[in-house]
């Protein structure tokens, strides 16, 4: 017998609530439940992605916390390119965007937002200054650029930071500048040229998407499967074939076994199968949640969603003092 979670059950034509769920919705809100049910649960994690469940949580904060990690966790961007000299075929705005873009791997939490006049308490400054030649030592039969040209390609790694104030006493220079020095910018040929000063400040992805400290934030909601009947033979291998990868096995007997539930896709294939659709029962628990944060790099993906969980709190606190007065 399953356990009395708040359960949508996937049937060939359509959602069903479970007869136990009443709707998380029209509950009334108790801390002394919230507190019992709520868990996090970190499933895996490495420098820049991490996956973790969110359990016992109603769906209106699950999507709070993916926005704020997209649109409100502050990060640090190029935000100003003052251009002395470009005469690469990229003209001067598509180059200003592309800089914009590449992410910084300075920690926003050690800046301020900018002013009207800027400081190092807030700014970031760097240089890029490159010229394409050709190579004087190219063998007689070259034709790859790589052999006819230096500096044919324009990187990320060639952007330096220009310490700004006394940043050069606080930072190391390892600590600063793009997270990736193999993003290219831009191609050049002899006579070629490009030499930018650029200006980085802290910002947020609502004011413009190069600010986001996230490539991804999603999530989705717990898959369930349980088997209804035993399942062999031949069978047994067109169930596996109905779910994602590593979802179903057979065992040693042949029959077919619920392995791992937890990525599949909930595509309903086996509803495609006549013999097949009595023998399981899927459904997604509502009150569980699956994130997915990928870091562009600034950040390790634990502390953005700390962040995110900061700036909840700090919004919270302001509807409070308002609603006070």
């Amino acid at each position: 017998m399953m356990d009395p979670k708040p359960r949508v059950y996937l049937e060939e034509y359509r959602l069903k609530t479970g007869a136990e769920d009443y709707g998380m919705s029209d509950e009334p809100w108790s801390r002394k439940k919230f507190k019992k049910k709520f868990k996090i649960v970190i499933v895996k994690k490495d420098e820049n992605c991490m996956e973790f469940d969110l359990i016992g949580i109603q769906p209106a904060f699950a999507n709070a916390f993916r926005r704020l990690m997209l649109s409100e966790v502050p990060s640090m961007a190029i935000e100003k390119v003052m251009i002395s000299n470009n005469t690469s075929i990229i003209q001067d705005e598509v180059l200003a965007h592309r800089l914009g873009l590449i992410p910084l791997k300075a920690d926003p939490r050690l800046f301020e937002y900018k002013p009207e006049e800027s400081s190092e308490n807030d700014t970031l400054e760097f240089s890029l200054k490159v010229k394409c030649i050709n190579n004087p030592t190219q063998p007689k039969d070259a034709s790859r650029p790589e052999d006819l040209y230096k500096n044919h390609n324009v990187y990320s790694g060639q952007i330096k930071w220009q310490p700004v104030g006394n940043q050069a006493q606080i930072y190391k220079e390892s600590a600063l500048g793009p997270v990736h020095d193999d993003i290219i910018i831009a191609k050049m040929r002899p006579g070629h040229e490009i030499d930018v000063q650029l200006i980085a400040v802290k910002g947020i992805g609502k004011d413009h998407a190069k600010f986001s400290p996230v490539a991804t934030a999603s999530y989705r909601l717990l898959p369930e499967i349980h088997l209804k009947r035993t399942v062999k033979g031949d069978q047994a291998e067109l169930l596996q074939k109905c779910f994602a990868p590593g979802v179903v096995t057979i065992n040693r007997d042949g029959e077919a076994v619920i392995k791992s539930a937890r990525y599949d896709t909930c595509s309903r294939n086996i509803y495609r199968h006549d013999e097949l659709k009595d023998t399981v029962v899927m459904s997604r628990v509502r009150d569980h949640f699956i994130f997915d944060v990928e870091s562009v790099g600034a950040m390790p993906p634990e502390a953005i969603f700390i962040e995110a969980i900061r700036v909840l709190k700090n919004k919270c606190r302001t509807l409070i003092d308002i609603l006070t007065k």
